[in-house]
């Protein structure tokens, strides 16, 4: 890991840094490759034409270091992870660092992704040799200049807390930031050895703390100036309806309210403020042609996809012989497995600030796809992409919401600036968003599982029904092969269980809808992972075997599972006598190159699921801050336990019939328990933190409450079934 690396002019360009002086380290990567997730890479035609730089890294003359995120901060405490990469390698006075979010352009592209995109739990593994890169030049220039000043060779110096020393001489980087901004590139720097970290695999304090705590913190909604105004859309309440005519005689009576437009989406009111333009909204008549999803019925759709899944659909797995096996006979296991439409529901409602000029436009919003706004305003707008501006503010919560490539909520805030002739910040209210935004999509899965005589699956046949989310993406091209989109299938046709049994074949039927779409906080996963482990639970339970010494047998030849799945076991206590009452179930699952296990420790109160401790252990390769990895799992248990336990999107009459936190319900804090994390150490490749810990916890809870009352859960949420038995 410490040998030195190559390094172009073209991969590293650095320029003087602004009116106060100092040093720009400018930096970009060839893309000659996309990965799609960590260890799975798909080589691309030819490497694209290396763009432009933008600054990853400013050292100004008063010793200050300022980091450039080429992601957005959303909560998963990238603010600190990235900086930390540079300041090991610079050997940075760690108190010194600032942080901002870079802007849109074309030098901060995903090195997996060829998109600026902060998603797929991707950030730290993709962002590792980058941004230690970047550290490492900068130390480097400094040294030389340093050296330079002092009439001494570079090996004579070293560094250390953002000084150069030279005996009882200490230079700090901002007297040497102007001379090492005049200096040739090096052509190859040295990464430390990990024998010599200081500062990665420790436990660091986050960077956004104070200000989130203290409110200082700004997100999209706190963006206002002089001039700007706000606007609420009146949208249809059926997916796929259209604005027939409207009536703003009341609206425009109410004081504050400036102007109503119709735009694509609907119909805008332009307000001084959000209460007047809400009431503004409330006023506003529109009779609407609401098209032919007005039928719309959740029920009727779970029947289309069962009568979908006693078809053959698309292979997505196969191996062996499937028929065969099955005509062996054996044991037999069938089931149906429903999980419904899932909202994001970040805690920010989405918001987006536009103010549109002759030749120019700037846009604040908290994204996940910076990039991809900039091209939707330029659209919108007919001005060039280099003309738009894109703010990121901090992101109140995104869990994939706020990375559209439809870009819906600033398509639709610029075509409101542009017909509203000011600039104008449009806010989806949280009902909005519920009623009317993009879901994790509804499944239904069909699986034949054989048992032999030793009790493992001899033969598994699994059907899965549900909608795309990648069609009509940028992603299209390589995440749907011959009909199957990965991310629908994605644990179960790659799953670790399914190499160990000889025959099976993994089949998808993809549904179309107007109900649209989006990945959801560990995207397929969040849905397969509940279905496998919960399969394997019953097969465990169908052979007479320990759940845990079932997945053990499993599981031979995946070490990283293994590791994971013993280390949450014993630290839970499995097999150990627990209080009367309680009841654990466990699970484990690999996403985005992590591999997670839980064990939910349960009651059954008054007919409903009471979660009282969950362990949880993960292995994502090398840690940068073991501080944020554990509250990744600690926020992923409580998202995913939200979503198992009362968290559901219905249709009737082709409406939404959620709408708030009162009836889309996500884990309240007296529902939250007690949660352990431990970390598998490991050298082994990086993998993602912000989204493996959701897929477990759903299978872990429901394999409990089988274990304490013999029933089966086979649809989420588990809301209140257990009453009903």
């Amino acid at each position: 890991m410490n040998a030195p690396l190559n390094i172009s002019r073209r991969q590293f360009i650095k320029a003087t840094a602004f009116i106060a002086g100092g040093l720009v380290i400018a930096f970009t990567i060839p893309h000659a490759k996309r990965f799609l997730l960590p260890g799975k890479e798909e080589a691309v035609a030819g490497a694209a034409k290396l763009p432009e730089p933008n600054a990853f890294l400013r050292i100004g003359t008063d010793n200050s270091i300022t980091v450039l995120l080429a992601h957005s901060e959303m909560g998963q405490s990238i603010w600190t992870t990235l900086p930390m990469l540079i300041a090991e390698e610079l050997d940075a006075d760690w108190d010194s660092i600032k942080v901002e979010h870079a802007p849109a352009a074309p030098a901060y592209i995903h090195t997996a992704y060829g998109l600026q995109i902060t998603g797929g739990s991707s950030t730290t593994w993709s962002e590792f040799d980058r941004y230690r890169q970047a550290g490492a030049l900068t130390r480097a220039l400094l040294l030389s200049a340093a050296a330079e000043k002092l009439g001494v060779p570079v090996a004579a110096l070293f560094t250390d807390n953002g000084a150069v020393v030279h005996g009882d001489q200490r230079i700090p980087y901002g007297e040497l930031a102007e001379a090492a901004s005049q200096l040739a590139t090096p052509t190859a720097v040295t990464l430390k050895d990990p024998k010599d970290w200081k500062i990665i695999g420790k436990a660091t304090k986050r960077l956004d703390g104070p200000e989130k705590i203290n409110g200082t913190a700004k997100f999209g909604m706190d963006v206002q100036f002089e001039g700007l105004m706000t606007a609420m859309v009146a949208r249809s309440p059926v997916f796929g309806g259209q604005v027939k005519s409207y009536d703003d005689s009341a609206v425009l009576k109410v004081k504050g309210v400036h102007k109503v437009v119709q735009v694509p989406t609907g119909v805008a009111v332009i307000a001084d403020h959000y209460w007047a333009a809400k009431q503004g909204r409330e006023a506003l008549k529109v009779e609407w042609d609401l098209g032919p999803a007005v039928s719309m019925d959740s029920k009727t759709l779970f029947d289309e996809y069962r009568a979908l899944a006693a078809k053959e659909g698309l292979t997505a797995a196969q191996a062996g012989d499937n028929a065969a096996a099955f005509a062996a006979g054996g044991k037999l296991i069938e089931a149906e497995y429903q999980l419904p439409f899932l909202a994001h529901s970040p805690m920010e409602p989405l918001n987006c600030a536009i103010h549109i000029k002759d030749d120019s436009c700037e846009v604040w919003t908290g994204t996940q796809m910076p990039g991809n706004d900039q091209a939707a305003v330029a659209k919108v707008t007919g001005l060039k992409a280099e003309q738009i501006t894109i703010h990121t503010p901090f992101l109140g919560g995104g869990f994939g919401r706020r990375a559209n490539p439809a870009a819906d909520f600033v398509t639709e805030a610029a075509h409101v600036a542009k017909a509203a002739g000011m600039p104008v910040k449009t806010v989806w209210s949280r009902e909005d968003d519920v009623k009317g935004g993009f879901y994790r999509p509804m499944y239904l899965h069909k699986a034949r599982i054989a048992l032999g005589a030793d009790g493992m699956p001899a033969a598994w046949e699994h059907r899965c029904v549900g909608q795309s989310i990648m069609k009509g993406t940028p992603f299209e091209a390589f995440m749907i092969k011959n009909g199957v989109d990965a991310t629908s299938v994605e644990g179960i046709a790659d799953s670790a269980y399914l190499k160990n049994v000889p025959n099976h074949k993994v089949e998808l039927h993809t549904t179309e809808s107007v109900v649209r779409v989006l990945w959801w906080r560990s995207v397929g996963h969040s849905h397969t992972a509940f279905v496998m482990e919960s399969l394997i639970d019953e097969a465990a339970h169908a052979s007479g075997k320990d759940a845990l010494e079932y997945r053990r047998s499993l599981l031979k030849g995946h070490p990283r599972h293994l590791a994971a799945l013993n280390l949450a076991a014993e630290k839970a206590g499995w097999g150990s006598t627990l209080p009367a009452g309680r009841f654990r179930g466990i699970a484990v699952h690999e996403s985005f190159g992590s591999y997670v296990a839980q064990v939910a420790e349960i009651s059954i109160e008054e007919g409903a699921v009471k979660v009282h401790r969950v362990v949880c252990a993960i292995d994502c390769g090398l840690v940068v801050n073991p501080d944020s990895l554990v509250a990744q799992m600690e926020s992923s248990i409580a998202f995913g336990l939200g979503a198992a336990l009362q968290s559901e999107i219905s249709f009737k009459a082709g409406e939404v019939e959620q709408s708030n936190f009162h009836n889309y319900q996500v884990l309240r804090m007296s529902a939250m328990p007690v949660v352990e994390v431990h970390i598998v150490p490991s050298t082994d490749k990086m993998g993602g933190a912000g989204e493996p810990g959701v897929p477990p916890i759903a299978p872990a809870v429901t394999n409990a409450i089988f274990a304490a009352t013999g029933k089966r859960i086979r649809s989420l949420p588990i809301g209140n079934q257990l009453a009903e038995a």
